[in-house]
C-alpha cells in the first residue's frame, strides 16, 4: 500500500526539490542499471516508487517513497505537463483532468487516439 497518491505536492527529503506525483508504482519498475546508476541511497525496490513532475523544470524524476514528504506550502507547481494532467488545487491536492484512464495518466502521444 502506498502512502501518497497522484496530485499530491511533495518535497524530496534529500535534494529538497518540490514536485507533484503523476504516477505511483507499487514497487520499483525501472531497470537494475538505472537503479545502480541513479539510486545512490539504495532505497528498497519492494516498496512504492513515484513518478514526480519537478517544479520549475521540464523533466520528471523517479523517487522511492522513503525519500518523499508532503509539501504543505500551498505554492503551485510550474511544469509543462501540469495542464495536461491536472486542473486546480483543492485541499493541497491537484485535481485530475480528463487525460486519465482510471489511476493511470494517458501517455502524451496517445491523446486523441481511438
Amino acid at each position: 500500500m502506498t502512502m501518497f497518491k497522484p496530485g499530491q505536492i511533495m518535497c524530496h527529503k534529500l535534494f529538497h526539490y518540490r514536485g507533484v506525483i503523476l504516477k505511483v508504482d507499487e514497487t520499483f519498475k525501472l531497470t537494475n542499471e538505472w537503479y545502480d546508476l541513479m539510486a545512490k541511497s539504495k532505497p528498497p525496490k519492494d516498496k512504492p516508487w513515484y513518478h514526480i513532475i519537478v517544479d520549475n523544470k521540464t523533466h520528471m524524476t523517479y523517487v522511492a517513497e522513503r525519500n518523499l514528504q508532503p509539501d504543505h506550502s500551498s505554492k503551485s507547481i510550474t511544469h509543462p505537463l501540469m495542464t495536461i494532467y491536472f486542473t486546480e488545487i483543492i485541499d493541497g491536492i491537484y485535481q485530475r483532468n480528463l487525460n486519465w484512464e482510471g489511476d493511470e495518466p494517458v501517455p502524451v502521444g496517445n491523446f486523441g487516439s481511438a
